[in-house]
C-alpha cells in the first residue's frame, strides 16, 4: 500500500475529529457569520492609501500635469473597495442602524465614512509632512526626505498610525486594527491606533517599540528603540473581569524624548514638558517638567588574565 492510499483510508476519521473539535470550540470559527473583513484587502487598501499620501515616492510618471486624474482615480478606486470592508467590520458591531431589517444602513453608513474619511486627507497629509521634517531635524543620518518615506520604518509606522487612528476616530472597528499589526510584523513597532499622538512626532530605529491605545502624546516628542509606553495593571470589577475604557497608559507632555529600552508605566503617569528619560529606565510615577530621569551608570569590571612570557 503506498503512503498516498494510507493517507486515503484515514482521512475520513482525520476529518471527522477535525470537524468535531470545530464544533466544540466555538471561539476558535467563524462559521455561520457574516463575513470579515479581508485581511489581504485591507492590506492593499493601506498601500494604496500611502501612495495616495505621498504621490511621486511609489508609483512613476506622475506630475503635476496629471496629478488631478491619478487623484480621482484613487478615489474611485478607493471608494468602493472601502466601503465593502468597513460595512463588513460593522456587521460586528452593536450599531443598531446597521442592522436595520433593510439592509440600506450599512452600506450607506459606510459610504459616509469613506467620504469623511477622505476630506479629513489633506489635514492627514500636513500632519505627515510635519513628521517628515521631525525625522530630518532629528537624525543626522537622514540624507533627504525621499529615504525616511522610502526607507525609515518608524515613518512607516506612524505614517499607518495616522491612518488607522482616523478610521478609528470615525467609529471603524477591526480595519484599524489590522492595519496597525500589519504594520508591527513588518517593522516592529506596535502602535495601537486607539493612542493619541501630536504633531511632528519621531521614532528612531523604532524595533520594539509598544505604545498602548489610551496613550496621549504632545508635539515634538521623541522617542527610541524598545520604549513601552504600557499599562502598570489591569483593574477587575467584581466578577474578576477586566475593567475597560479607562486610561491605562502614560501621558507624554511635548517636546519630550525618551531613550532606548525605557519603560514607562500607567494611566495616572505624565512625563512633564520638556522632559528627558534616559535608556533603560523604569518609570511608574508622574514626572515634572524639564527634568531628566537618569539611572546610575553600573560599575564595568576590566579582568586581565596574567599570562607568562611562554604563552606571550
Amino acid at each position: 500500500m503506498s503512503d498516498q492510499e494510507a493517507f486515503q483510508r484515514q482521512l475520513p476519521e482525520i476529518v471527522s475529529q477535525i470537524v468535531r473539535s470545530i464544533r466544540e470550540t466555538p471561539f476558535v470559527h467563524h462559521l455561520d457569520h457574516s463575513d470579515l473583513p479581508n485581511h489581504g484587502q485591507v492590506i492593499r487598501i493601506l498601500e494604496d492609501l500611502r501612495v495616495l499620501l505621498f504621490p511621486g515616492y511609489y508609483r512613476q510618471a506622475l506630475h503635476f500635469a496629471n496629478i488631478e486624474y491619478f487623484v480621482g482615480d484613487m478615489l474611485d478606486s478607493l471608494f468602493g473597495r472601502m466601503q465593502r470592508e468597513i460595512a463588513g467590520a460593522l456587521r460586528h458591531t452593536d450599531c443598531r442602524e446597521c442592522r436595520e431589517p433593510t439592509g440600506e444602513a450599512l452600506p450607506r453608513k459606510a459610504s459616509e465614512i469613506v467620504i469623511e474619511f477622505f476630506r479629513r486627507i489633506p489635514r492627514l497629509r500636513e500632519m505627515l509632512q510635519r513628521d517628515l521634517q521631525a525625522a530630518y531635524d532629528g537624525d543626522p543620518a537622514a540624507k533627504s526626505f525621499a529615504e525616511i518615506v522610502l526607507t525609515y520604518p518608524g515613518f512607516v509606522a506612524i505614517t499607518t498610525h495616522r491612518i488607522a487612528h482616523e478610521l478609528l476616530t470615525l467609529g471603524v472597528p477591526l480595519i484599524p486594527r489590522i492595519m496597525s499589526e500589519h504594520i508591527h510584523h513588518r517593522t516592529g513597532i506596535d502602535i495601537h491606533p486607539g493612542a493619541q499622538i501630536g504633531e511632528r512626532f519621531f521614532i528612531d530605529h523604532g524595533t520594539g517599540v509598544v505604545i498602548g491605545e489610551t496613550t496621549r502624546i504632545g508635539n515634538n516628542v521623541k522617542i527610541y528603540q524598545g520604549v513601552t509606553l504600557g499599562a502598570l495593571s489591569f483593574p477587575k470589577d467584581e466578577r474578576g473581569q477586566i475593567i475597560r475604557d479607562r486610561k491605562r497608559h502614560p501621558t507624554l507632555e511635548d517636546d519630550v524624548t525618551i531613550y532606548a529600552n525605557a519603560t514607562i508605566l500607567g494611566g495616572d503617569t505624565v512625563v512633564g514638558y520638556g522632559s528627558v528619560v534616559g535608556g533603560n529606565v523604569w518609570l511608574t510615577e508622574s514626572v515634572p517638567p524639564y527634568t531628566k530621569v537618569l539611572i546610575e551608570a553600573p560599575k564595568q569590571r576590566f579582568v586581565t588574565k596574567q599570562v607568562s612570557a611562554s604563552e606571550a
